[in-house]
C-alpha cells in the first residue's frame, strides 16, 4: 500500500491510497492490477479513532464519487466514519479497463478472460485484501446501486468482514436469467413515461418533433457521429429520479434553434444528449452491465431480445417512449468511445464459461449481519418486486420502503437517508 499526503477540501479531509492486488485472486502469484481508494472523514474529528466504512459506488464501470466538501450523505457518514471510497477494478485510478488499455492483454478472447475478473466477486476479494491492509476489523459497507448488488456478494462469500450492511437501491436479483429484469424495468418505465408527459404535455411534441428531424436531418454530437432517434431516447435516464425528473424539462425546452438553413437541434441540446449517451468515462458499464445478472449462463443481449416484447420503446413507434438504462447491441456501432469493442462486447454477451456464482443463497439465508435497506417503490432501474424478493431471502435484512425518493435518493436526502438506514441496523425494529 502506498499513501499521499492528506489535504482538505471545505472541512472534508482526504487521502489517497493505492493497493496491489492479483487479477485473478485464485492466482495471487499471476498478474497484478493496481486499486485506488480515497479516505474521507471530517477534518474537525480524529479520524483514526473511527471505525471504517466502505462505500461501494453504483455501476458497474462507475468509479467512486469525487466529493468537493463536506456535504450530502457524506456529512452524515463522517459523524460516525472515516470513509474508503473505492475506485472498484477498471474505473477512476484503479488499472484501467476500457478501448485504449484492454488491447494490451491481447485478442478479443483474452480481452473477454481478462473481463471475467471483474465482477462483484472480485469487488469484494478486493475489498477484504484492503481491509486487512488497513488493519481493520470487520467494516460497515454501504453499497448505492450496484453497489448493494456487490454488498450482497459480501454478505454471500465474506460476511466475516462485515460489520453492518447499507443498501440503497440496491437489491438486485439472487438468481437470472437477465431478461426477468428486463421485462421488469421496461414495466417500471411505462408509467414513469406518463407521469413525465402528464407534467410537460408540451415535451411530448416535441420529442416527436426532435425524432422526426433526426431521421431526416443529419446532426452531429459534439464526438462527432450523427444522432440517432434511439440515442435520443436514452434521454429516459433523467427519469430515473427526483433530482433529474425536471431537469429533462430544461433539456427540452430549448431543442431547436432557428438558422439560416432552418431549424436545427442547438448546440446546447446536443451536448446535453452527449452527456447522456457517451459511455467514454465508463465503458464497462455498457461491456459488463448484463454480465451482472447472470450466473453460469450467457445473457445473450437480454435488454435487446426483451425490446421485442416492449413495441412502445422502439424508435419506430407510433410514439416512441423514452428508455432507460438498458444496454443494446447498437451502442457499440454508435458511440465512439464504444466501437472498438463491439466484438469484445459479442463475445461478453454470448459468454457462459467465468460466470461463477455471484451470491449464496444459503449463506444469504442464515445471515447473522445487521443489515437494512432503502427500496424504492417506484425506481426505474432496480425493480421493487425483484428488491423484496431479494430481501426476503436475507435473514434479518430490513427494510424500508418509501414512494419518496426514486434511484437517486442519496443525492436527493443523503443525510436523512443514511440515518435512517443507520439507526436501523444499530435499533432492529426500531424507527429512525
Amino acid at each position: 500500500m502506498s499513501t499521499t499526503e492528506p489535504y482538505t477540501i471545505r472541512g472534508l479531509r482526504v487521502q489517497d491510497h493505492y493497493f496491489q492486488a492479483p487479477l485473478d485472486h485464485a492466482n495471487p502469484e499471476g498478474k497484478a492490477i493496481t486499486l485506488f481508494a480515497r479516505e474521507l472523514s471530517d477534518a474537525q474529528l480524529n479520524a483514526s479513532e473511527l471505525p471504517w466504512l466502505l462505500f461501494l459506488q453504483g455501476g458497474p464501470g462507475g468509479k467512486g464519487n469525487r466529493p468537493t466538501g463536506l456535504n450530502g450523505w457524506l456529512a452524515e457518514a463522517t459523524k460516525h466514519f472515516r470513509i474508503l471510497m473505492l475506485d472498484q477494478r477498471g474505473t477512476g485510478l484503479s488499472t484501467a479497463a476500457n478501448r485504449q488499455s484492454l488491447p494490451v492483454q491481447g485478442d478479443v478472447a483474452a480481452q473477454a478472460d481478462y473481463l471475467s475478473h471483474f465482477r462483484a466477486t472480485d469487488i469484494v476479494a478486493d475489498a477484504e485484501l484492503i481491509r486487512a491492509e488497513l488493519g481493520s476489523g470487520p467494516w460497515s459497507i454501504f453499497g448505492q446501486s450496484y453497489g448493494g448488488f456487490c454488498a450482497l456478494t459480501y454478505l454471500s462469500f465474506a460476511p466475516e468482514g462485515v460489520r453492518e450492511a447499507l443498501f440503497t437501491g440496491g437489491l438486485g436479483p439472487l438468481s437470472g436469467p437477465a431478461d426477468e429484469v428486463y421485462e421488469a424495468t421496461f414495466a417500471r418505465l411505462l408509467p414513469r413515461n406518463a407521469e413525465y408527459f402528464a407534467k410537460y404535455p408540451q415535451d411530448r411534441v416535441v420529442l416527436a418533433r426532435i425524432l422526426a428531424h433526426v431521421a431526416d436531418v443529419s446532426e452531429l454530437l459534439p464526438t462527432g457521429e450523427r444522432l440517432t432517434p434511439e440515442r435520443v431516447q436514452m434521454l429516459g435516464n433523467f427519469l430515473g429520479g427526483n433530482t433529474r425528473f425536471d431537469a429533462l424539462h430544461f433539456v427540452f425546452e430549448d431543442a431547436f434553434i432557428d438558422t439560416p438553413d432552418g431549424a436545427r437541434l442547438s448546440d446546447s441540446f446536443l451536448a446535453a444528449v452527449a452527456a447522456q449517451v457517451s459511455r467514454a468515462a465508463n465503458p464497462l458499464y455498457a461491456l459488463m452491465h448484463e454480465s451482472i445478472y447472470v450466473q453460469g449462463e450467457a445473457s445473450n443481449w437480454a435488454a435487446e431480445r426483451v425490446l421485442a416484447n416492449h413495441p412502445d420503446f422502439r424508435p419506430d413507434a407510433v410514439e416512441p417512449l423514452l428508455t432507460g438504462e438498458m444496454v443494446y447491441p447498437w451502442y457499440f456501432e454508435q458511440d465512439p468511445a464504444l466501437v472498438p469493442l463491439r466484438e469484445l462486447a459479442d463475445v461478453l454477451a454470448t459468454r457462459t464459461a467465468g460466470w461463477g456464482a455471484l451470491y449464496d443463497a444459503q449463506q444469504l439465508g442464515r445471515n447473522q449481519v445487521p443489515a437494512a435497506a432503502a427500496v424504492y417503490t417506484n425506481d426505474i432501474y432496480v425493480d421493487r418486486d425483484i428488491s423484496l424478493a431479494t430481501a426476503a431471502g436475507v435473514n434479518g435484512l430490513q427494510v424500508w420502503e418509501t414512494a419518496g425518493f426514486h434511484h437517486d435518493g442519496i443525492a436527493d436526502d443523503g443525510e436523512g437517508i443514511f440515518a435512517r438506514l443507520l439507526q436501523l441496523v444499530r435499533s432492529p425494529g426500531q424507527e429512525a
